[in-house]
């Protein structure tokens, strides 16, 4: 049986928000989905995970960022620290350890999460799969990549739109969320430590998140074990089916109950 949409508010007065969760129930540890810029939790590579829990009775979380999909709110309010807040809020929905997917800004935000939930002594996070994580993106991959002419637009208007080969429609940048990612949410140039471990799965062939950027980012991981695999050929959305293959292969390294536990358990 596919799971019902549920809500979830979140803020409070003029910042209160309905987000929209799809969430399947099983056992634990679970899968928690964090979608990428612009992406919905019905997505190719979300519904495919939410598919593998029902087959493995696993726990699936999906939701979708205010002002997108299905949820409430205007998507030019988005920033790193609303969408941080509302993928905590509905973590907090879950029970049991969880391995994090996240997908490019979501990778980001997987991070942020677990780092987070650290500092809060939550010790649920039993893993992180990302698919080309977008550390940093607001400083390393959106302005530097945008013309004088989108910057004057940026400076001036507050927001820019920029072509996306993934939409008919342009993808909205604003200056609120890029300063915002600058000001208090950028993660290189120090330590990266999350406490779990972590798998990476990278499009050699990716133009919007390099390969660089991903190996960059493995830099930075000086405490946790990581696993980087490379698709030579794979894009940003590595959503083909070999693809999700591998990010099956991936999750289910995390979620897989060791027989003793199994049997500690019944």
């Amino acid at each position: 049986m596919d799971p019902v949409v549920e809500f979830l508010d979140v803020g409070e007065g003029d910042e209160s928000r309905r987000i929209a969760m799809l969430r399947r129930a099983g056992r634990s540890p679970g899968i928690f989905w964090i979608n990428g810029y612009r992406s919905e939790m019905v997505g190719t590579k979300a519904s495919a995970l939410d598919a593998f829990g029902a087959e493995e009775g696993i726990a699936v979380t999906r939701f979708d960022h205010s002002g997108n999909g299905q949820s409430g709110g205007d998507f030019l309010d988005g920033t790193i620290t609303r969408w941080l807040e509302e993928s905590l809020a509905v973590f907090a929905t879950t029970e049991g350890p969880q391995v994090i997917v996240g997908s490019s800004l979501g990778g980001w935000l997987a991070l942020l999460m677990a780092r987070e939930l650290r500092r809060r002594g939550i010790d649920r996070v039993k893993a992180l799969v990302l698919v080309a994580p977008a550390v940093d993106a607001t400083a390393e991959l959106m302005t530097k990549r945008m013309s004088k002419t989108e910057q004057a637009a940026l400076k001036r208007d507050g927001v820019v739109q920029r072509p996306s080969q993934y939409s008919d429609e342009p993808y909205p940048y604003t200056a609120r969320l890029i300063e915002d990612g600058n000001r208090h949410h950028l993660m290189f140039g120090r330590g990266i430590d999350v406490g779990a471990p972590i798998t990476i799965l990278q499009g050699g062939k990716d133009p919007d998140v390099p390969r660089d950027h991903a190996l960059k980012l493995v830099q930075h991981l000086l405490t946790d074990p990581v696993t980087f695999t490379l698709v030579p050929d794979g894009d940003h959305r590595l959503s083909r089916p070999e693809d999700l293959d591998l990010l099956e292969a991936a999750v289910e390294r995390e979620v897989t109950v060791p027989p003793e536990q199994l049997v500690l358990e019944l």
